[in-house]
Parts: C-alpha cells; structure tokens; sequence
C-alpha cells in the first residue's frame, strides 16, 4: 500500500525532480533535425541569392559576348539558353578547351582524345559544328596533345555562338528579365522559369 511521497527517502526525490527538469529541458529544445534543416534551408537561399545578377552585370552582358563567356553568371544564364535551343554541346566543348589549357602536362594526352571523341570527331556524342578542314587540323593536334591543340576548333566555336546564339540570347526573355523574383506575377514567372533555374544551378 503506497503511503505517500513523504516515506519515499529524500534521494529518490531529488532523482525525481532532476529527472522531471531534464524532460522540460528538452521539450523546449528544438528538434536537432528541424534545426539543421532550418541552416540548410537558410543557406541554400543564401547561396541561390548571390547568383543573382545585378543590373550592372546584366549590362555587362549586353555589351559584349565576351563578358558574357567571362562571367560565371553569364556562363549559367548562357548555358541554359543553348540548352532550351538544344545547342549546349557549343558552350560546353568551349570550358572543356578552358580547363584542357589548365591542365597539367602529364594529364594532356588523355584528356586531350576524351574531348576530341566527346565533341570533336564525326558522329561524337556531343558534335561540334565544325568544318572538315578544323576537324582534321584538330585531329592532328590532338596527337601531339600541345597546350593549344584545340584552339582553332575553340575559336571556330566561339565566333559561331557569338555570331548566332549570343543575338538570340540578347533578344530573349531571359535578358529582359534575368533574376526575376518569383512575385513579379504568373506571366513573368514563367517567362523567366529557366532562368532563375539557371542562375541556382539547376535547369
């Protein structure tokens, strides 16, 4: 038969009354997973806020294709375009040239042929538009796998995006509107879904 709290020994009591703080304690504790989840969140706005253009670079843009090609900005925004016009293999045989010259001799070779089968030679995945003339002289190139083996073709590439695409580019919606917030109204939203996909790394 239980006769009350008062016959129970005083160091169960304090047990009790620790044990009944440590339970408030940790009610009033936030959840480890809400608050780690609430930083990531917060960080990934963060991160998709600071590649929004300004209005500065976005004039940038305009002047020139070269501050296009020279932004990382410029470079997503761009990319996204040529996919949307199913050319993006233009943009991406140019970086892969970028970061061919950058590479360490003793890797040249190998990833010289693995550009030049990706982009360059007939029927690759992800052709160029190349004359024959460039695609052999780049072929040539390759063998001897020198810093600037693809910079004809490179060059080749480059004056027809800023020859062709970069004109449609300045003229699309994109342009006009680049980093559009999400409230500007379901039209503008749509017109410039791509392009804040772009701008956070996706598309």
């Amino acid at each position: 038969m239980c006769k009350g709290l008062a016959t129970l020994p005083a160091t169960c009591l304090k047990s009790a009354k620790d044990i009944k703080h440590k339970i408030s304690f940790l009610l009033q504790k936030p959840e480890p997973h809400a608050a780690e989840a609430k930083e990531i969140k917060e960080k990934t706005a963060n991160a998709a806020a600071k590649r929004v253009p300004d209005a500065a670079e976005v004039e940038k843009w305009k002047e020139s294709f070269s501050h296009v090609m020279s932004s990382e900005k410029g470079r997503r925004v761009f990319t996204s375009f040529l996919k949307s016009e199913f050319s993006q293999e233009n943009v991406d045989f140019w970086v892969a040239c970028e970061e061919y010259k950058k590479s360490p001799a003793s890797q040249r070779a190998p990833r010289a042929k693995q550009i030049y089968r990706q982009f360059v030679e007939a029927d690759a995945p992800n052709e160029v538009n190349l004359d024959a003339a460039t695609r052999e002289t780049t072929r040539r190139g390759v063998e001897d796998a020198g810093p600037s083996c693809f910079d004809v073709a490179q060059k080749t590439i480059y004056t027809l995006m800023e020859k062709d695409s970069y004109r449609r580019f300045l003229k699309s919606q994109a342009m006009r509107n680049p980093g559009q917030r999400e409230t500007g109204g379901s039209q503008d939203k749509k017109n410039c879904d791509w392009t804040r996909r772009a701008l956070a790394g996706g598309a």
